[in-house]
């Protein structure tokens, strides 16, 4: 059965763990390490813990770092209901009404005033980046957040589940569809689904799970092991999605503003100039080449729009001489779309048309 820790929070533009799974078993044994500098939904390194490997991610947006921290740091199903126990004791829905008002309008047919008050409480309260059953409760909160009404099993008014449509679009869209936000208890859904995920087993094993751009991985070599020698990656994907805007109301849970903005946290996730995107590609080979072992393979699958796969194969083979070391390009695959995720939520998009994985060894 497939492990539902993999699907806690669904998110754009991300591979299926049979991707990682396949290319871990391949490249390593057991107890070895795996890196993801792009951790995204945390694919990468819960696949290698369930493995039974050891695995280092980072990502330097702050709703992958706490879906990958929350999946591959799981504290056990009783302390977690034990947390949510403690959490919903201590509300006090009165403390939290005048603040839950003075939000733009959009909270407020985003979701019910009782559902925005408990989440204007958790927000503040929840200790996610230190405490493991803190992290896991805002993993489910920010996987249930938004998504389809009619499941109930999502805390907003009509939405994707992958991302967070902008307000002046949602405020359009719910009027013209006379569509009103659910009456939805936090600690209830959470708790549901929290019984789902753990129908899984947890995963085990020694992981190192980082908040930080891929440029500074080698500022960090006390936590980056000496016989590193897999990456399994995707990178952001050229002129395709913006996780600043993308994921807006995620990040607004976990401490953000209340507004979509981009190029707060990082300006390299999306490029609308392709030299300045394969500069950053560059970068990121610069920055691997300093952390990993001799003998070590990287796998990448990367996307972009209007670019062909032979550009991209090229591009990226030429950005791996900024690594500093002699790379070979081992295979590379082309893999065609058949559900093109952009068209999801922007109709008529041409979306990604193809993937390209690329297995690269450094000799």
């Amino acid at each position: 059965m497939r492990n539902r820790f993999h699907s806690l929070c669904p998110y754009f533009a991300m591979f299926p763990e049979t991707f990682a799974e396949a290319w871990i078993k391949r490249l390593t044994r057991r107890g070895d390490w795996v890196l993801d500098p792009f951790s995204g939904r945390g694919t990468t390194p819960l696949s290698a813990l369930l493995l039974e490997r050891r695995a280092i991610a980072s990502d330097i947006n702050d709703v992958a770092y706490c879906i990958t921290k929350a999946k591959t740091n799981a504290p056990s199903l009783r302390t977690l209901m034990a947390r949510i126990d403690e959490l919903e004791a201590s509300f006090d829905a009165r403390h939290w009404a005048a603040a839950a008002r003075a939000l733009p309008e959009f909270f407020g047919v985003a979701f019910s005033g009782r559902t925005l008050q408990q989440l204007m409480y958790l927000r503040q309260k929840l200790e996610w980046r230190t405490k493991k059953s803190d992290g896991m409760f805002a993993g489910l909160v920010l996987g249930a957040l938004h998504g389809d009404v009619a499941s109930g099993g999502y805390l907003s008014n009509q939405m994707p589940r992958t991302i967070s449509t902008k307000p002046a679009y949602s405020l359009r869209y719910w009027a013209k569809h006379k569509q009103a936000p659910p009456d939805r208890d936090v600690f209830d859904i959470v708790r549901q689904w929290a019984a789902y995920r753990y129908k899984s087993a947890l995963p085990v094993g020694q992981s190192h799970i980082m908040q930080i751009d891929v440029r500074k991985l080698s500022n960090i070599e006390v936590t980056i092991p000496k016989n590193l020698r897999c990456v399994v990656t995707s990178p952001p994907y050229f002129d395709t999605t913006d996780f600043e805007e993308d994921q807006w109301l995620r990040r607004w849970f976990l401490g953000a503003g209340n507004e979509p903005k981009s190029d707060q946290r990082n300006s390299d996730d999306r490029h609308r100039r392709e030299d300045r995107y394969w500069r950053f590609i560059a970068d990121t080979w610069r920055s691997l080449g300093s952390v990993l072992a001799k003998g070590a393979n990287v796998v990448v699958r990367i996307g972009g729009r209007r670019l062909r796969p032979d550009r991209i194969r090229s591009a990226l083979a030429g950005a791996a001489c900024f690594s500093g070391r002699k790379v070979e390009l081992v295979s590379w695959d082309v893999s065609k779309l058949k559900n093109r995720q952009t068209r999801s939520f922007r109709p008529n998009s041409d979306g990604i048309g193809v993937e390209i994985d690329c297995h690269f060894h450094l000799v």
